[in-house]
């Protein structure tokens, strides 16, 4: 086929699966997609052909007074919250949009977001976008369609499926339908701002917030590069945490937090418009502007270790920013085999995880992109592979060379 990569974007679940069992009976590999917008993640899948769920779209059942909302895997995510927004609700993991920092101006895809588990700042208060899955449609590698789950707040369904597509990357199953469980969106947001705090100073000011009964949402801190990068935040390093609820309340933590945290320094309180600006920046990560050949790394760690890792990090010429009250680290840096060791080895020095988000196609398929696992895990990834994809033609590589 000349190593020419051609489309196909079936219009509806049974054409998916026929895609794929065409592909499965010549042993022929697909990229799995939604839009693309992604493609610029983890490892670069060889394939003849791509498989794009953008015709599969629409929200195919929506029950404000139940907080449930299934769509299927193409439709837009601004679509999703555009409908969740007309009845005051919203997605509880708060995903990012990713396409700057990938590269790319590409919408994002529902089945996009729940194939990579992406989750923004309020997962430290309200958990992974996977704890939110309530059922899924899935085509795996040989054809089948499979289902998961339910579109009721309680189900019992045996082998939750739902949790292992969840963060797959398209390697085990190719999503058609997700079904998830939304909340009622908060009236009013709020901030304090702590300046002139290095990182661990910061991540302690977190911690005790966070360790606080006042309802913390949202906990980071960016250095004074990363803060300036955000208008509304103004000049000098930043530990930012954020409250959500109805307006009094709001006003009321964050003025108590603010007596609390006094020992850190003087807080400056940011009202609701400035406060959903600074966390739509660190949701998406926009204070980290990427220069070509550069590379990102998403590392997540205990905490405590954050400022550890962010400091080894700078010393090797990466720069970055602290999200999840420490355990999320953002780094950026050139995008060269010897930063993207010094990352990897800290991270196993300090104890966590990482992901290459971005790099020159060259520096992805040369490393690894996630961590090598152990022995007894990476035997159990190769079963379940093997059970759900025996002839391996679905995003082969992605996580895993030879996988």
């Amino acid at each position: 086929m000349s190593g020419l990569t051609y489309a196909e974007a079936p219009a509806d679940e049974a054409g998916v699966a026929t895609v794929i069992q065409e592909a499965t009976d010549r042993r022929e590999p697909l990229s799995i997609e939604g839009f693309g917008s992604k493609a610029g993640m983890l490892r670069p899948v060889q394939s003849a052909r791509t498989l794009s769920t953008r015709n599969l779209t629409g929200i195919t059942l929506y029950s404000p007074r139940e907080l449930i909302l299934s769509a299927r895997a193409g439709t837009p995510v601004s679509e999703i919250e555009a409908a969740l927004a007309e009845h005051n609700q919203h997605l509880i993991a708060e995903p990012p949009d990713l396409s700057a920092l990938l590269g790319g101006s590409r919408a994002q895809s529902w089945g996009g977001i729940v194939a990579t588990n992406l989750s923004g700042p309020r997962r430290i208060a309200w958990g992974a976008m996977r704890d939110h899955v309530m059922g899924i449609r899935a085509v795996n590698g040989r054809g089948e369609v499979i289902r998961s789950g339910g579109r009721v707040l309680k189900n019992v369904t045996g082998l939750d499926l739902c949790k292992l597509l969840t963060g797959s990357h398209g390697t085990l199953g190719v999503l058609t339908e997700i079904t998830v469980k939304v909340l009622p969106a908060p009236e009013s947001t709020g901030s304090l701002v702590i300046r002139g705090l290095d990182a661990a100073q910061g991540v302690a000011a977190l911690s005790a917030a966070m360790g606080s009964p006042y309802g913390v949402s949202g906990a980071a801190w960016l250095p004074a590069w990363a803060a300036d990068a955000v208008p509304a935040l103004g000049a000098g390093s930043a530990a930012v945490i954020r409250m959500e609820e109805f307006a009094p309340s709001v006003i009321y933590r964050l003025g108590r937090l603010a007596d609390d945290l006094a020992a850190f320094g003087t807080a400056q309180i940011l009202d609701d418009g400035a406060s959903r600006t600074v966390w739509k920046a660190i949701r998406d990560v926009t204070p980290i502007e990427i220069s070509p050949g550069e590379a990102v790394w998403l590392v997540s760690t205990r905490p405590s270790l954050g400022p550890r890792v962010l400091m080894a990090a700078s010393a090797a010429g990466a720069r970055g920013f602290l999200d999840w009250s420490g355990g999320r680290v953002w780094l950026a840096g050139p995008g060269t085999e010897a930063l993207h060791t010094a990352i990897a080895d800290t991270v196993r020095v300090q104890g966590g995880t990482w992901t290459l988000m971005r790099a020159p196609e060259p520096l992805r398929a040369a490393v690894d992109v996630v961590p090598p696992e152990v022995a007894a895990l990476a035997a159990i990834t190769r079963r379940v592979k093997g059970a759900l994809d025996p002839a391996g033609i679905l995003n082969p590589g992605r996580l895993y060379a030879g996988l």
